[in-house]
């Protein structure tokens, strides 16, 4: 019995760091969305392809950072895994400091990118892609590759175990911080000192992530590649293709309806931050039902 408690706080104690590490990068990523959306907002009128425009680059570059995450899983052993997602990391909170240094702001949109009066509302949408990109490209895409990476790294880590609470874990730190903003950031805390503490929440996540890899350089990798192209082998392409169109479409139909549903409340309701959250919250729940526990099926 004794034996038995302490295997299982060893396992409480080993999974801490992939579950402070995951929910610590969903909280960011997604406090950082309503953040710079309303930060933009009056640089380009205030309508509601503002918000829908900032809605197709998260997804994308969560889309980026899921595909990063499923590369380097699939073709590079742990070890190298480490290597390349350490200089990422050492990069983006790097590039946080150099703006802290700096006195930039952290995320804060650099004031040269906004458009001149009379020109946003042409064609607001690949100005509002580039700024967003030149101001949280490269965080967004460190942190939008923490979820699989991090259950991945867990998987290998830990043999046996489901990583998939992990999963729900990381959609309950972007759904905390969906529900943070409106109520707490926003009402209380100056625009100037949002950007800052979270530039300094990404420095956090840089070595809090940075430990955890490097406490797996020694973790031994599988070869799942081996088994997957003999399975392949004896699938023909046409139901290959066809499992992977389904795999990007039943997602996309989702993500869909979030930015349709988000586009329409702003185009009846208003353009404010509080009404974007909504059905993005609504959007996170299911993840969490999803991949928390069977028991919520029943």
């Amino acid at each position: 019995m004794a034996e038995t408690e302490a295997k299982s706080w060893a396992f409480r104690l080993g999974i801490l760091p992939f579950a402070v590490t995951i929910f610590w990068g969903a909280f960011l990523l997604f406090l950082v969305q309503p953040l710079i959306g309303k930060y933009i907002l009056p640089w380009f009128g205030g309508t509601p392809g503002v918000w829908t425009t900032c809605l197709l680059f998260f997804q994308c570059f969560l889309l980026g950072g899921y595909s990063y995450a499923h590369c380097l899983n699939y073709f590079l052993p742990i070890r190298k895994q480490v290597m390349v997602h350490g200089v990422l990391l050492a990069l983006a909170g790097g590039l946080m400091l150099l703006a802290g240094g700096l006195m930039l702001l952290g995320v804060r949109p650099i004031e040269w990118l906004q458009p001149e009066a009379g020109t946003a509302a042409d064609s607001p949408t690949l100005s509002i892609l580039v700024v967003l990109l030149l101001s949280i490209g490269l965080p967004y895409l460190v942190l939008s590759a923490t979820g699989p990476l991090i259950q991945a790294w867990f998987a290998k880590a830990h043999p046996g175990s489901s990583p998939y609470r992990l999963y729900a874990l990381s959609n309950v730190g972007s759904l905390l911080a969906l529900l943070v903003f409106p109520f707490l950031v926003e009402p209380m805390i100056s625009r100037t000192l949002q950007v800052n503490l979270w530039a300094g929440g990404m420095v956090i996540y840089a070595l809090v992530c940075g430990y955890l890899a490097w406490s797996l350089r020694s973790v031994p990798g599988s070869e799942p590649k081996k088994k997957q192209e003999q399975t392949g082998k004896e699938k023909s392409r046409l139901s290959r293709g066809v499992i992977w169109f389904f795999w990007l479409a039943l997602p996309a139909c989702g993500t869909a309806l979030l930015m349709a549903t988000t586009n329409k409340m702003c185009q009846d309701v208003a353009v404010v931050p509080f009404l974007w959250v909504l059905p993005l919250t609504l959007y996170l729940v299911t993840f969490i039902i999803s991949f928390d526990s069977p028991r919520w099926y029943v």
